[in-house]
């Protein structure tokens, strides 16, 4: 069987799909909580443990941002790339890279997906769990079934990507649109970088601060690693660009979100 982490390089490229049935809606946090729920933790002020959810963002299905599903299968109707789960140890940081310059952030997503599906990448979906655009938008990446949240299985394991070669299991990955070699993120699209980041690690567990002994399931490849890093932390890489530099700034206002 093909695995992620035996081909699953990439330097941070991607784009096109029908899609996975969750409709469009504006999310609190990657774990599904209602704004009624903030709202009312808003009125007796936030927790530390709700304090990761207190901004929303809004989060656009494959449906929503265009996903071809076909493009997920030979014409013999075999998946190309079966997913796999497994538990999530660390959260990695890129920059797509993808010199598009489309206008239409969905129309770029799905660049990236047909190239990473069914173009010289081969990678059978597109390689990233998340995506992010420069006004703050989140894009649902690689496909992770109808029974849970984006990227996670009902069981909340992460479904396996393809965005650091070696070290893709459990290793949710998360672009921002865009070249930021010499530029930094816009302010939006970090502002909801570090949500996200604070909604994943919380839910998984993860001390923003910290690093991980990262253990692949699939190989028995092992790395310590930042628990929030970039992709320059696992490979030879300029990827994420800026974000690499600004990692430290982006874990202290995670922890801080996280504590309140």
């Amino acid at each position: 069987m093909r695995h992620s982490d035996s081909t699953g390089s990439r330097s941070g490229r991607q784009g096109l799909s029908p899609a996975s049935p969750l409709p469009r809606r504006a999310f609190l946090t990657a774990l599904g909580a209602a704004a009624t729920a903030a709202a009312s933790a808003a009125a007796i002020g936030p927790s530390p443990a709700a304090a990761a959810t207190a901004a929303p963002y809004t989060l656009l299905s494959r449906r929503d941002w265009g996903a071809d599903e076909t493009l997920r299968f030979a014409a013999d109707g075999r998946e190309l790339w079966p997913p796999e789960y497994h538990p999530v140890q660390t959260l990695t940081v890129h920059h797509t890279d993808d010199g598009s310059t489309d206008p239409d952030p969905a129309a770029r997503v799905r660049a990236i997906y047909r190239e990473d599906a069914v173009g010289a990448d081969d990678y059978g979906d597109i390689g990233y769990n998340y995506l992010i655009d420069e006004n703050g938008r989140v894009y649902e990446g690689r496909w992770s079934g109808t029974d849970g949240t984006p990227a996670h299985d009902a069981a909340g394991r992460l479904v396996t990507g393809a965005h650091v070669k070696g070290y893709n299991s459990g290793n949710v990955g998360i672009a921002l649109l865009g070249t930021l070699t010499d530029r930094p993120a816009s302010a939006a699209a970090r502002a909801t970088l570090v949500r996200l980041l604070a909604e994943l690690a919380e839910r998984h567990a993860i001390d923003p601060l910290g690093k991980v002994a990262y253990r692949n399931p699939v190989s028995g490849a092992g790395r310590v690693a930042p628990a929030i890093g970039g992709h320059r932390h696992w490979a030879n890489t300029d990827c994420p660009g800026s974000l690499y530099t600004a990692m430290p700034s982006l874990r202290e206002e995670v922890a801080s979100l996280m504590t309140g």
